[in-house]
């Protein structure tokens, strides 16, 4: 192998793969995790740790995306932003990461 230039299309195809990896996960949903450790969908924290693994590669993609001056920003909401900039995966995040203006006027 060579001294190959990554294009930043790459990165942002990455990226994109992250997100979606982690929004499917926060729905529950089938991703490559599942086929990894199929026998853990039986266990209670499985979806917790589907979760973290999820969140860790989209921090990661970020993480190199920011280090070779990448706009990563323009995928995300800017609540997402702040979400990923904090780098802490909390409850916030896994209940508010979809959260649109319009469902903020159904909060009491």
């Amino acid at each position: 192998m060579g001294n190959e230039i990554v294009s930043a299309d790459y990165f942002m195809t990455k990226l994109s793969e992250a997100k979606n990896h982690f929004e499917r996960a926060l729905d529950c949903k089938h991703t490559e995790f599942d086929d990894l450790y199929p026998y853990m969908i039986e266990h209670p924290q499985f979806f917790w740790y589907k979760r973290y693994v999820a969140w860790s590669e989209l921090l990661t993609v970020v993480k190199l995306s920011t280090e070779l001056s990448i706009d990563w920003e323009p995928q995300f909401s800017q609540q997402q932003i702040e979400y990923i900039k904090s780098r802490v995966m909390s409850s916030k995040v896994l209940d508010l990461w979809f959260e649109t203006n319009d469902s903020k006027e159904h909060v009491s």
